[in-house]
């Protein structure tokens, strides 16, 4: 396939016109050092202007030159020479042939040859990147050869037409669109596959429901588990988080109201009342258990996890979905309690221990990711958090301190608080944490004040009384306080001195109590010690000077 070239592309230069282009091509080239450094300060300009996108042949080529302006100059040692040209040739080979490259690296000497660079020059940089420095007359032969390869093959080409690469081929775009094509294949490919193991995870998921139902009738008759279960095994091993994704749907590890009364497990309303710590009911629990004995494994355990507090935090604000969230928690709290290392058993019976393990999602306590199930408890916040976070922080191979965990806790509440007041209709006394809980006692506050008559017009002249004699007085005008900042009543200006109250009360300095402190010897002071009959002033002088200070 070739590319459609219906009509020629336009470009944007950096040189004013053909002129000066024509101009800076002849200087590069020349053999005069003052002309080719008057080239390169326009190359420089253009680069300028191009920004990132100057061509990639301009700027070797005004490397390559600048190397022989500085190696004709004599200022530099052979050694400061070889880097330098090095460093030209290098950038050279990698600029050209970077756009050959594919998805899948490929010899640079292969490309060269494409581009009908001569191998040499390849070795050369080669020998620049990788191995010992080429000698100097070696480096200047290879900045010729590749100064005339760029005029032939670049500048040479743009006096008909504008600046493009032709090292950029028709091959090449055949190339890319091929591996488009291919890619875009791939995708098609593997999105099927996953359609059709997502068909047959619901279909054997759907075989093993059927089968569990049955078993509560007798034995099942036309359905082996054993053969369900390593089928989905299988599957778990292949496609485990796709297995997952399907587990957490409606109709299997969150049930549906038929499902929930065939099983004889309670209702919305049961969920409700255990929302602070969620628990499955013991029927639904074994229902599930020969699937997910057959199918545990860390690595599943971890994923089911992830996936479960994924599912939970889109859950935490929507109230319609109450019963998806209590399930979706209790399956966490089930698994978390499996792990846990409590010593609260320690002296049970064989018997009760046997009895304790039957109903448990796996035996052996596992290492889980305990940071990450932190983090994603507490970005899903709901009702069952506080247990939740209650049971991780216990079961921590490396508890955070009791101040941590106190602190989290609270936390916790301040932001679950608001989980239990519709499923509690009794008015309960809570701390105030936030602007919307203020509110709401705000409101209590003035029902009970309407219920006790403190709003009726007894009140009202009551508290009108109350104030009297006070720089203060009660509004009895419906204003939308809202519209003013805190200190300011309506009608107040904003005079600073309006803030100053009217009536106040005063008192001189001569009317307090005055303690006189107990003389001091200076030692070595030749001055005697002075008595209370020996003061400096007397007591009008003390009078008149008290009397220029006021109190407020």
């Amino acid at each position: 396939m070739k590319k459609k070239s219906a009509e020629k592309k336009r470009h944007v230069v950096a040189w004013a016109n053909k002129a000066e282009w024509d101009q800076v091509l002849e200087y590069l080239y020349s053999k005069d050092s003052a002309l080719q450094r008057f080239a390169l300060q326009r190359v420089s300009a253009w680069r300028g202007r191009y920004a990132n996108s100057s061509p990639v042949a301009v700027d070797c080529t005004a490397d390559l030159v600048r190397c022989q302006v500085l190696d004709r100059s004599g200022q530099l040692d052979a050694e400061d020479l070889v880097l330098l040209y090095g460093a030209g040739l290098v950038r050279f080979v990698n600029l050209i042939t970077e756009r050959q490259q594919g998805r899948t690296a490929r010899p640079l000497r292969r490309l060269a040859g494409n581009l009908d660079i001569p191998e040499w020059v390849v070795n050369l940089r080669h020998d620049v990147t990788h191995r010992k420095l080429p000698t100097l007359p070696w480096c200047r032969k290879g900045c010729k050869v590749v100064l005339e390869w760029l005029q032939q093959k670049y500048w040479s080409r743009q006096l008909g037409g504008g600046p493009h690469e032709d090292w950029d081929s028709e091959s090449d775009g055949e190339e890319e669109e091929e591996e488009n094509l291919k890619r875009h294949g791939d995708e098609l490919l593997a999105r099927q596959k996953e359609m059709e193991a997502y068909r047959t995870a619901r279909e054997l998921l759907i075989s093993f429901e059927k089968a569990q139902f049955q078993a509560l009738d007798g034995p099942p008759e036309d359905q082996d588990p054993s053969r369900l279960l390593g089928e989905l095994k299988l599957l778990a091993l292949q496609s485990g988080e796709l297995l997952v994704d399907v587990l957490l749907e409606d109709g299997f590890l969150v049930p549906t109201a038929e499902q929930l009364h065939t099983l004889g497990c309670g209702g919305a309303s049961d969920q409700r009342d255990a929302a602070a710590e969620p628990r499955l009911a013991p029927a639904f629990l074994r229902f599930w258990l020969p699937l997910l004995k057959s199918l545990f494994s860390a690595s599943f355990i971890h994923l089911l996890l992830e996936k479960l507090f994924v599912e939970l935090k889109p859950l935490s604000g929507e109230p319609g979905a109450r019963s998806r969230a209590f399930y979706v928690a209790a399956w966490i709290s089930e698994i978390i309690v499996c792990n846990s290392n409590t010593f609260e058993f320690h002296f049970e019976t064989k018997g009760q221990r046997k009895a304790r393990m039957k109903d448990r999602v796996f035996v052996n306590r596992i290492q889980l990711r305990w940071q990450q199930l932190l983090s994603a408890c507490l970005e899903a916040p709901c009702a069952s958090t506080p247990r939740l976070l209650q049971l991780i922080l216990d079961d921590m191979e490396h508890p955070l301190p009791l101040d941590t965990r106190h602190k989290l806790l609270q936390l916790c509440s301040i932001y679950t608080q608001g989980a239990h007041r519709e499923s509690d209709p009794r008015p309960r006394q809570r701390p105030i944490y936030t602007l919307e809980s203020l509110h709401d006692e705000l409101r209590h506050a003035r029902r009970a004040e309407a219920e006790r008559g403190e709003a009726s017009p007894d009140g009202q002249a009551e508290k009108v009384k109350g104030l009297r004699g006070s720089a203060w007085q009660l509004c009895a005008d419906k204003v939308s306080w809202k519209n003013y900042p805190l200190g300011k009543v309506p009608g107040q200006s904003d005079d600073p001195s309006r803030l100053m109250v009217e009536r106040y009360s005063t008192m001189t300095v001569v009317d307090q109590p005055v303690e006189l402190e107990a003389p001091h010897h200076v030692p070595g002071g030749s001055a005697p010690l002075r008595t209370a009959d020996g003061l400096l002033w007397n007591h009008s002088d003390v009078n008149k000077m008290k009397s220029g200070l006021t109190l407020f």
